[in-house]
């Protein structure tokens, strides 16, 4: 859903420039304070929590669209950080006219809040996923969401039933969002690659039947809406 003629060119009048991020760059680290807000344009990153023992927790996935550092457009010390899991582009807008940009433009305000509102939901079912299915379904579900957002996005092409998502995320990242020891983790991988369900490869992930995958976890493709595009 992309912003009228009006409204993309008062955000192009009033936006701070563009930041190109490379692979494994560190975009907002975790504790300190943020003085710009960004959405994505190209790239896919990775927001995760710090633990007081040093362990990660892997929050989500932020593709094309996402907003990354909303926090800091509200005087808060970032409670996560946000690492490039490729290489990114993001629009900057500064901290410091964020409320002049969203009472200027309602359509804009209008965005933010619903993309707020469906991370808060993505954040959910991850919640749902984690403590209520086993490991197998929790690896696949992962795996399908991310295909599904990369579909949703232009970035990961369908052919024929299948569809690959060319995004290079590590067996420990995938642990350290499903709360899986990295053994468990690997077994998993093992198991769907052998079952024909997913394959999760090192630059990436396909997913050779979408539809089996798809009844498997109890994911519907439809339930996903159009997203603004900022």
């Amino acid at each position: 859903m992309a912003p009228d003629t009006a409204q993309r060119e008062w955000i192009e009048r009033h936006r701070s420039g563009e930041r190109s991020v490379a692979r494994g760059e560190e975009v907002l680290r975790q504790g300190a304070p943020g003085d710009r807000l960004f959405t994505v344009l190209e790239g896919v990153l990775m927001r995760y929590r710090l633990l007081e023992d040093g362990r990660r927790q892997v929050v989500n996935i932020m593709f094309p669209g996402d907003l990354v550092g909303l926090q800091a457009a509200f005087d808060g010390e970032m409670s996560h950080g946000v690492t490039a899991l490729t290489d990114t582009r993001l629009c900057m807008f500064p901290r410091d006219r964020f409320m002049e940009l969203v009472t200027a433009q309602p359509r804009f305000a209008y965005d933010v809040i619903w993309l707020s509102a469906r991370e808060e939901d993505a954040l959910e079912q991850h919640l749902v996923a984690l403590g209520q299915r086993p490991a197998r379904e929790r690896v696949a579900y992962l795996a399908l969401w991310l295909v599904e957002r990369g579909l949703q996005t232009g970035i990961a092409p369908q052919i024929g039933p299948s569809a690959t998502l060319r995004v290079p995320i590590t067996q420990g990242q995938v642990a350290d969002m499903l709360g899986l020891s990295l053994v468990h983790t690997n077994r998993t991988l093992q198991a769907l690659r052998k079952a024909g369900q997913v394959d999760w490869m090192g630059t990436g992930i396909h997913i050779p039947r979408l539809d089996n995958v798809r009844a498997m976890v109890g994911f519907d493709p439809q339930g996903l809406p159009k997203r603004p595009y900022i």
